[in-house]
């Protein structure tokens, strides 16, 4: 059977000149007669089942009048067609068979087919021949990948539960088959690595994907669709013809304890997803974030009387306007919130379920910086604007600020003035400090709570053997990367913007800008050593470290009593350039254990907290909440400091102690560059601050002392998309979009280096060689040539070694003298043995090769009588014999 340009099929005898059929597959008859014309058939497989039944398998072939590029595959099954459109242009295919030795016959029973971006296998022996579910991350670029988080040593507990949800939703999705995957070559290493890892991936439809990226693997567990959220036609009409998705995933951040997971959008809307293992039916909650402006009305809280207090109370239901009750909102983004409060709730799938949308109203509000604690029940994100401080238990606004607020009111500038670059080496001044005592001193009952809770705190102590000044431990250090660059792209436009920090005025105030978010229980007052304080710190594109006190109600109360900020009154630290990341260490220079709330099904209502090594998020703000754990001495750095905040800006990196304020440790990374990417990871035992320079370089410092570890060229800043998906996590590991369709893991864990070979699964399975068959004992007797233990016996490795039945002498102890010369007889008698065998090695092989010829001899003595007797009595009958 030939394929042919013209979308034909022509079958052949092996004798005749012509074709004995030709038949066009697709091709219809006009109204004039004539078939209709056919795109060309580029790929033809004929296969016979045991029934007799002939199976055509073809791609293409299709009439050329169909509108758009259809992709297809076409089966035909005797008089039945069917056509399987595929989502990508055809590169090739392959039939799978049962096919027996000695049958002459097929017995296909899948179809494997090589699309230009995804794998395609078809099941031929179900009805309707669907698709096998594949196993294997063939869709990374379904959508473009628009941001990525990276987690490794993962509560072990996520990957099951991710895998289980999406298992369930894959199971409702028509089309798949219900058996297993038919490609069942290679096997899994038996070494990997005793954590879990976890990739997400946000895309540019509003999908977040779950990745198993553990040891060398890479599987899809878990899709989240960010646009289900909103009725259907909401989305599909937000925003004019060229602009971005309004569901596109720009910011993420999971809290894998409390598996509550929030996403930002381009507009500026936040989603609060809460994980549950079955499907519900409920609302959705929606609120309303106010406008941030300059003039931004303030509620004062009567708790924190003279000091800067906000306390937001407004949820969904005193949102003004039928509309916005119901999850409509105009502007920009028009979106109808599907489920939300009031219109009788929408059915939840299992996995990550809508809790919280807070839309934001008005001009759109791009999010860089995002975060969520569990054991607070906040979520916070910041932007060009300002900074929002969300209450996830009571479901409402509790600050929303702009940038110039923090430093006090920009009129009041007699109040507060911004350091100068003179002041940037060290700590901020004392209005800073004097103006977060103001404010909790107006809230006495919040203070007292905090500080009795701080007390109870101080005796859970991690206490390490290195010192404050003593650098730890350097770890190894390697790279593993497997991919290079030669295009050398431009960078976006956005992404070289400028990286100043210099700030003479408070004029420059407003055009300052929220970059980097972390809750934490800190120390903010010098005047207060013994205060800890539940803290929101802040850092902003012009490098300002600012701080927000929070005062939370107590358990009892935390559902019925709002939450309280405060702003501390201005910058306590001050760096160049914009602030990357902020993390926390105790006394003895380890990473402080955040807590968090546990995650429980909704049938059970305790609530734990628990303390643990922080899982790192790959996004630009760190989302814990750290506990201090001061050891059983003071720090050497200043009595009575507890805790060291560590810094890190696009030009340099700072570990300043608290409550002392006091820049301990300061080191410039770059000057006339910037850092891409900043994070403070745990390695081994250590704890690293690890960057990503704008020259390509990887370099990572001890921490608190700052000290270089390594400095390496790694990979050159080409595209902005390596910018936007870089990111780092725990045990020195990393990640990058290396493509449109590639993710890149990277490591600088020289151990993990080593271990990999082990962990990387192999493509055939091996099988040990069977044993060589028995020789007949006849075949033995008369002959049958050289045999393999003759070969072995003469030149093999146990060629002239004595048998092991034979006694060897052992000679008993001696004198130096007398054991020298046993040793020189032992050696001779050796060397001669061995000549000896030498010698009759080629006697062997002498009578070898006579024996030989003299079995020809008589071969060719025996063939020339049996010759001679044929002609002797060739030519007589019987009679004469």
């Amino acid at each position: 059977m030939t394929a042919h340009i013209d979308g034909a099929l022509a079958t052949w005898t092996t004798r005749g000149p012509r074709p004995s059929s030709v038949s066009y597959p697709h091709a219809k008859a006009t109204k004039d007669g004539k078939l209709e014309t056919c795109k060309p058939i580029h790929r033809l497989e004929w296969k016979t089942s045991k029934t007799g039944e002939s199976l055509v398998i073809f791609s293409g072939g299709l009439p050329t009048d169909k509108a758009g590029k259809t992709h297809s595959i076409t089966v035909l099954n005797g008089k039945s067609t069917t056509v399987l459109e595929m989502e990508h242009s055809v590169v090739d295919f392959v039939t799978l068979c049962e096919t027996p030795h000695t049958a002459d016959y097929q017995e296909p029973y899948a179809i494997v087919v090589l699309l230009q971006n995804d794998l395609v296998v078809i099941d031929l022996l179900s009805p309707g021949y669907p698709c096998f579910e594949n196993p294997y991350p063939m869709d990374i670029h379904e959508s473009p990948v628009t941001c990525c988080s990276y987690f490794a040593d993962c509560p072990s507990d996520l990957i099951p539960a991710f895998y289980s949800v999406g298992r369930q939703g894959n199971k409702k999705v028509a089309g798949f088959s219900e058996k297993l995957w038919p490609i069942n070559g290679g096997e899994w290493a038996p070494a990997s690595c005793s954590y879990s890892e976890i990739i997400l991936t946000g895309h540019a439809d509003g999908s977040v994907k779950f990745w198993d990226a553990s040891a060398g693997t890479l599987q899809i567990l878990y899709k989240l669709k960010c646009s289900k959220v909103f009725e259907r036609g909401g989305v599909a009409g937000g925003g004019a013809a060229g602009e971005e998705s309004p569901v596109a995933a720009q910011q993420l951040a999971l809290c894998a304890e409390s598996r509550r997971l929030a996403v930002a959008l381009p507009h500026g809307h936040v989603l609060l997803f809460k994980f549950r293992k079955t499907e519900t039916h409920g609302e959705t909650h929606v609120i309303e974030v106010p406008m941030i402006t300059d003039t931004l009305e303030e509620e004062t809280s009567p708790e924190a009387e003279g000091g800067r207090s906000m306390s937001f109370s407004r949820g969904a239901d005193s949102v003004e306007g039928e509309n916005r009750r119901s999850g409509v909102w105009g502007g920009w983004s028009s979106l109808r919130v599907r489920g939300a409060s009031g219109t009788g709730g929408a059915r939840r799938a299992a996995g990550f379920q809508p809790a919280l949308v807070a839309l934001q109203p008005g001009p759109p509000h791009a999010v860089t910086a995002l975060t969520l604690n569990s054991s607070y029940g906040l979520m916070a994100w910041g932007g060009d604007r300002g900074v929002v401080v969300v209450d996830m238990s009571r479901r409402c606004v509790v600050s929303a600020l702009c940038t110039a607020a923090l430093y006090h009111a920009p009129r009041h500038t007699e109040r507060q003035r911004s350091p100068s670059l003179d002041q940037m080496e060290g700590p901020g001044p004392g209005p800073g400090a004097g103006g977060g005592a103001a404010a909790a001193g107006g809230g006495g009952r919040a203070v007292r709570r905090s500080r009795s809770q701080g007390t109870r705190k101080l005796h859970k102590c991690l206490s390490t053997a290195s010192d404050v000044y003593a650098a730890p431990s350097a770890p190894q250090h390697s790279l593993l990367t497997t991919r290079q660059y030669c295009s050398f792209d431009k960078l976006d436009s956005s992404f070289s913007r400028s990286r100043s920090s210099s700030m003479s005025s408070l004029e420059n105030i407003s055009q300052e800008g929220i970059q980097c978010l972390a809750f934490a229980d800190s120390y903010t007052k010098k005047s207060d050593p013994t205060t800890l304080l539940p803290t929101l710190w802040i850092g902003t594109t012009l490098g300002s470290v600012l701080t927000m006190m929070i005062s939370l109600p107590e358990a009892d109360l935390r559902h019925t009593q709002p939450v309280v900020v405060s702003t501390s009154g201005g910058p306590i630290f001050r760096l160049r350039g914009s602030i990357l990341t902020m993390s926390f260490l105790d006394c003895n220079g380890a990473l402080i254990p955040y807590s968090y709330e546990s995650w429980k099904d909704d049938s059970k209502d305790v609530r734990e907290r628990r303390e643990r090594t922080p899982t790192k998020q790959s996004s630009s703000s760190s989302g814990s909440r750290m506990s201090p754990t001061p050891g059983p001495t003071e720090c050497s750095s200043t009595v009575g400091d507890r805790q060291f905040v560590v810094i890190a800006s696009e030009k340099q990196a700072r570990v300043v102690a608290l409550p002392s304020q006091n820049c301990v440790y300061r080191q410039q990374i770059v000057e006339t560059d910037f850092i891409v990417k900043a994070e403070i990871v745990s390695l081994k035992d250590s704890v690293c601050l690890v960057n990503y320079l704008s020259t390509g370089h990887l370099a990572a410092y001890s921490l608190p002392s700052l000290r270089p570890l390594i400095d390496v060229d790694f990979l050159p800043l080409t595209e902005l998309r390596i910018a936007k998906t870089f990111c780092f996590s725990n045990r020195g590991h990393g990640l990058y979009l290396a493509s449109p369709s590639e993710i890149q893991k990277f490591t600088i864990d020289a151990e993990f280096c080593q271990q990999l070979n082990e962990m990387l699964g192999e493509v055939f399975l091996a099988r040990d060689m069977p044993e060589p068959p028995k020789e007949s004992f006849f075949r033995g007797l008369f002959g049958g040539g050289a045999r393999p233990l003759d070969r072995e016996e003469l030149f093999g490795e146990s060629s002239g070694k004595a048998s092991r039945t034979v006694a060897k002498h052992i000679p008993g102890p001696a004198s130096g003298l007398d054991q020298l010369g046993v040793r020189a007889s032992t050696a001779a008698s050796e060397v001669s043995r061995a000549h000896q065998m030498v010698v009759e090695r080629g006697d062997k092989l002498s009578q070898l090769e006579d024996r030989t010829e003299r079995m020809h001899s008589q071969a060719a003595e025996f063939s020339s009588s049996a010759h001679q007797l044929m002609l002797k009595y060739k030519d007589k009958k019987w009679y004469q014999l």
